[in-house]
């Protein structure tokens, strides 16, 4: 039975397809309008240096985007691990990370160039001027062809790492040999643990505390700030020897697809407040750092100290075997060239 047409419903039928057309530009404008989400994922705990200088530039991006870009901090590897978070960033799983370089030697080995053997015992000061010279410069531009992500500048300093244990002390170098010690990631790394007669054992952050209850491993390669912030004392830490083997940096990073919604106004603006507040987090870092040891000591963890005179006779033995760790961590001659012209090492 065919449906009887009125002057009424012809009229309704034609108002309906006039206010489609009408319509559409404010639907396409509320959607224009929506904030872009930029999730930003780190695998520290919230009271680490790290996770307060991202809070504050994430305020910062979201200030400077004008309701554009609201943006959230997903901590202690709520979403993934720093191991993990730089493919989870390729694949647009989140839009900004800030990972340790020593966990970037997946994709550009040269990322770990701060962990060489001719560094060990090298102060901070000389590094950075690696990081912050060619060298650095180079690496980001590697990380940035291969991977297809937005450097967002220079990277954020860390501090030295050291030596930390549960139940045996150490008291000198030679006190690592035979020890089953929990590595950051990266080869150089684990070429420093066995360079010792230490076992080497990759243990993603987020695991450490439980696995070092459990007596996974003896100890492990961290600095003070980090086993403070993971209360590594309550997990049976009660021994550290400082030797500033080598000093550790973060390299923040963007989804590139993200950075392409956002327009070379804000781009501009994002580098500009990476570049212009980057001092006041590295001087946040190296403050932290500083009393970090105090408050280990206060829940009862002894130090000990490896001299300046030890540490450098140590780096010369190191010296002539720099070659070949390199290369088993497929780093470029270029690369450490560069690295040990800028540090005059």
């Amino acid at each position: 039975m065919s449906a009887k047409i009125t002057r009424r419903s012809l009229g309704a039928a034609a108002t309906a397809a006039l206010a489609v057309p009408l319509a559409a530009p404010f639907i396409r404008n509320a959607e224009a309008a929506a904030p872009l989400l930029l999730r930003c994922s780190v695998d520290t705990a919230p009271s680490h240096p790290r996770n307060i200088s991202l809070h504050d530039f994430l305020a910062k991006v979201e200030h400077a985007s004008d309701g554009r870009v609201q943006t959230k901090l997903f901590e202690s590897g709520a979403l993934f691990p720093d191991l993990h978070v730089v493919k989870a960033l390729v694949q647009g799983q989140v839009e900004l990370a800030c990972p340790g370089t020593w966990t970037l030697t997946g994709f550009v080995p040269d990322a770990d160039f701060s962990e060489l053997p001719g560094l060990y015992g090298v102060p901070s000061a000389r590094v950075d001027k690696a990081t912050d010279g060619a060298p650095g410069t180079y690496v980001n531009g590697e990380l940035s062809r291969k991977l297809g992500l937005q450097m967002l500048g220079g990277w954020l300093n860390w501090g030295f790492n050291a030596w930390f244990s549960s139940k045996k002390p150490i008291t000198s170098l030679a006190d690592l040999r035979g020890m089953k010690l929990r590595s950051p990631g990266g080869v150089l790394n684990s070429w420093r643990i066995s360079f010792f007669g230490g076992l080497p054992n990759v243990t993603a952050w987020p695991e450490v505390p439980l696995a070092m209850s459990q007596g996974n491993f003896d100890g492990l390669i961290t600095t003070n700030e980090s086993a403070r912030t993971a209360k590594l004392y309550d997990s049976g830490m009660r021994h550290s020897l400082q030797d500033e083997q080598a000093f550790s940096y973060y390299a923040p990073m963007m989804n590139h697809g993200f950075w392409n919604k956002l327009g070379p106004k804000l781009q501009a603006d994002i580098l500009h407040l990476w570049a212009e507040n980057l001092p006041a987090y590295r001087a946040r870092s190296a403050a932290t750092q500083s009393t970090a040891r105090a408050a280990l000591i206060h829940h009862s963890v002894t130090f000990a100290d490896v001299s300046p005179a030890e540490r450098e006779a140590v780096r010369r033995k190191m010296l002539p075997l720099q070659a070949k760790a390199a290369a088993a961590a497929h780093m470029t001659p270029h690369l450490v060239k560069l690295v040990m012209d800028s540090v005059g090492a």
